[in-house]
């Protein structure tokens, strides 16, 4: 039995809000709401969790809050002890959490993307960049007049990379240096050739998670990580997965990249993980 037998975790986010239920140290549920404001998304995530599971307000201990909404709570919710944590903390330890880990780099792809590293629970926030999911729905709209994240990633999936990006292959006949002919030289950088809308998605995904994964070799070089551990939504994408192990084996940085199971709620979970073991401090 753990210190406390069910701790809610609430990652409050600009449109949507995770929830999980760790018991024991264990997850019992998660799961996403949407809602208009901070607040109302809080408290409905607390009445799903409670409704869906048949639980009742005494069988939660305590609930443990982040993200950008968080400020907008006060100290209870439905007379609750709530604890907010820093959300810095919280990604990095549940990615930490969630891959076994104690030594990583923790990689959170949300509206834009920021790097954590984690030595035995110590968490250092080290950068990060204003690229991701916003910006694939930004250039989704700009570029291709598509406003909804699915329809993007659905057009990629029929896109020709060669249309829009220029390989080393593309601007020189010999070797350069160690890197392979098909490693990306310019991003978008195929300007003489007709592309479709499929060929940019595919190129806004290309642009966006190639960015990231070198910033993340940069940010585990820098910290001496052997290990990067990817998490938020844009870490569950397929193409995106397969963009970062791509870039990951073609430069040989002898990195292990991973991708847990329910990292879209790895902020969540981290926020519970530090009430449970009483690191909101550390």
């Amino acid at each position: 039995m753990g210190c406390y037998e069910m701790i809610l975790g609430i990652d409050i986010g600009g449109s949507t809000t995770d929830i999980v239920c760790l018991k024991d140290k264990e997850i019992f549920d998660l799961f996403t709401v949407e809602a208009s404001d901070a607040t109302t998304s809080a408290y409905g995530a607390l009445g799903k969790m409670l409704t869906k599971n048949h639980l009742d307000i005494k069988d939660i201990e305590k609930i443990a809050i982040t993200g950008v909404g968080s400020s907008y709570i006060d100290s209870t919710i439905f007379g609750i002890k709530t604890i907010k944590i820093d959300e810095f903390r919280a990604i990095g330890l549940g990615g930490s959490f969630l891959s076994g880990i104690d030594k990583t780099l923790v990689v959170s792809l949300g509206t834009g993307t920021a790097m954590v590293d984690v030595t035995d629970k110590k968490i250092k926030h080290i950068g990060g960049t204003g690229i991701g999911g916003g910006t694939l729905l930004g250039l989704g709209k700009g570029i291709l007049n598509v406003i909804d994240f699915e329809e993007v990633l659905e057009l990629a999936k029929n896109g020709n990379l060669h249309k829009v990006d220029l390989t080393i292959g593309d601007i020189s006949n010999e070797v350069v240096g160690s890197l392979s002919k098909s490693v990306t030289a310019s991003n978008f950088g195929n300007v003489h050739k007709v592309a479709s809308k499929e060929d940019y998605a595919k190129g806004i995904l290309n642009l966006i998670y190639q960015t990231i994964g070198m910033l993340a070799v940069f940010g585990a070089q820098m910290t001496n990580n052997k290990n990067i551990v990817f998490t938020g939504k844009l870490a569950q994408v397929q193409a995106g997965i397969k963009i970062l192990k791509d870039l990951r084996d073609n430069k040989s940085y002898n990195l292990n990249f991973y991708f847990p199971e329910h990292a879209t709620f790895s902020t969540a979970i981290g926020s519970a993980i530090a009430v449970i073991n009483n690191l909101n401090n550390n």
